[in-house]
């Protein structure tokens, strides 16, 4: 803070001046003291976010590449600062107690069944399932060992109000993973 003083002592002496302030050095007493304090609020903040039984950061991510890619970095610089990051939640999975070969095969043996309209949702339903398996399966290669990795599945309604959070809620209590499928 000294060298900080030292750097912008004039310029802190000539904006006063400009602001109608008093004394340049009275000013600048005032000001390393806000910082001071400020710092004190910084390093106190920073302990209880290093501190893993006051905080723990849980990532939320979907299976996409990108938001997984994101993930990793996040969970890497979260590392560097020493705070603890193992629950990963995937959320918007569809269909997370079931793998897309199980339901291509009920598609398969049903899709003649189907108007074509319900075939064509059924196709993209499917390759967004594949997809999204594909981004699952990495989120576990990658943090399966060491975090906490909890599939949410995609509702059919938006989360909103009591009620509703509670429903969402039961998945992170009673997860669905890969192994039940």
């Amino acid at each position: 803070l000294m060298e900080l003083k030292d750097r912008l002592g004039g310029l802190i002496g000539k904006a006063s001046a400009m602001f109608g302030g008093g004394n340049p050095g009275q000013m600048q007493d005032m000001m390393l003291g806000r910082l001071e304090e400020t710092r004190a609020v910084i390093n106190k903040v920073n302990d209880a976010f290093q501190n893993p039984d006051l905080t723990t950061f849980v990532c939320v991510c979907i299976p996409e590449f990108l938001s997984i890619y994101e993930t990793e970095r996040l969970v890497q610089e979260l590392s560097k600062f020493g705070i603890d990051s193992h629950n990963i939640v995937v959320n918007q999975v569809l269909f997370p107690e079931k793998d897309a070969e199980e339901l291509g095969e009920w598609l398969d043996a049903n899709k003649d069944s189907l108007p074509k309209e319900a075939q064509e949702i059924c196709s993209k339903m499917m390759a967004r399932k594949k997809m999204q398996d594909k981004y699952i399966g990495q989120c576990f290669d990658l943090y399966g060992d060491d975090f906490n990795v909890t599939l949410m599945p995609l509702l059919d309604f938006e989360v909103r109000g009591t009620d509703k959070l509670k429903e969402f809620s039961e998945h992170l209590v009673d997860p669905i993973g890969l192994e039940s499928s």
